[in-house]
């Protein structure tokens, strides 16, 4: 999380383009490896119980090496010499920009000395994705004071941001909130989620980037918007949204239902007119997903 929240710093304090965050995303996605790929290749865990720690993160949320560890695939100690092992997100991307010349060397030690004074970071903070500490970030990006349940859309958007980063990709920035959306091309599915806490979610973008939305979520080959587009749409809502529910009952005793998610269809303007619109910048272009306030 704190990866992608670096790279929404080094936007907003104007020291790269946007052309050259997705540049360098792209480059540094070709060596990250994934705690999966390390423990298979190191030979502390099969490749069939990987799979069942992704089934199950769609019902738990938790990361896959705290899964592995509980289910006793492979203990705390390998579990650490993973994490030892794998390149520390933020270092990966620092380095891809400094190697294109997008920045210096000093102005990426400047820059990020700046990011961990100024939300208070250690490095074992960073490569944390469950640290309380996420919670400064969200907050110095998307503002919930005013809203009905402060605490449940921090949760909200905290579990999303993992939850992209587990099933689509840590290859993203989340770029500053939005409120409205102009009148283009979106395809969406929306769901709703009733009881206690109620609100609309829409999960929209352009056409293509839906298509590679889905080849990633899938990972399946999909060249055009067809059931297998709508499928992998419907399915990310409905699987952050019920997670979402869970955390909700487990830690505020807060019953909440979904309802079914709805089938692919043309965005109108006025569906997410007033709702907190949440833009994320992959390689391939801007997922949005929207909560109504």
């Amino acid at each position: 999380m704190f990866t992608q929240f670096f790279g929404n710093y080094l936007l907003n304090q104007k020291l790269i383009t946007p052309k050259q965050l997705i540049d360098a995303i792209q480059q540094k996605q070709e060596t990250r490896m994934k705690i999966g790929v390390l423990a298979i290749n190191a030979g502390y865990m099969t490749a069939s119980q990987v799979e069942r720690i992704h089934e199950l993160q769609s019902k738990i949320d938790k990361g896959l090496g705290d899964i592995a560890v509980e289910l006793g695939y492979m203990t705390a100690k390998q579990l650490s010499t993973l994490l030892d092992a794998q390149p520390v997100g933020y270092l990966l991307l620092g380095q891809t920009i400094v190697d294109k010349g997008y920045m210096t060397n000093s102005q990426f030690e400047s820059a990020i000395n700046s990011y961990k004074e100024k939300y208070s970071l250690s490095d074992e903070d960073i490569t944390n994705i469950e640290n309380s500490k996420s919670e400064k970030l969200i907050a110095s990006l998307f503002n919930f004071s005013n809203t009905s349940n402060p605490l449940l859309y921090k949760g909200f958007v905290s579990l999303l941001i993992k939850n992209f980063v587990r099933f689509v990709g840590d290859d993203f920035t989340p770029l500053e909130p939005e409120f409205s959306v102009q009148a283009v091309s979106y395809k969406t599915s929306s769901q709703n989620i009733n009881g206690e806490f109620s609100a609309l979610t829409h999960i929209f973008a352009e056409e293509k980037e839906l298509i590679q939305f889905a080849c990633r979520y899938s990972g399946e080959n999909i060249t055009e918007l067809d059931e297998y587009v709508e499928a992998s749409c419907q399915d990310f809502i409905n699987l952050h949204n019920g997670l979402f529910t869970v955390n909700v009952s487990n830690n505020q005793q807060i019953e909440l239902t979904l309802a079914p998610p709805t089938p692919l269809s043309d965005l109108s303007p006025n569906q997410v007119q007033g709702s907190l619109i949440l833009p994320f910048q992959f390689p391939f272009g801007i997922i949005r997903f929207a909560i109504s306030i």
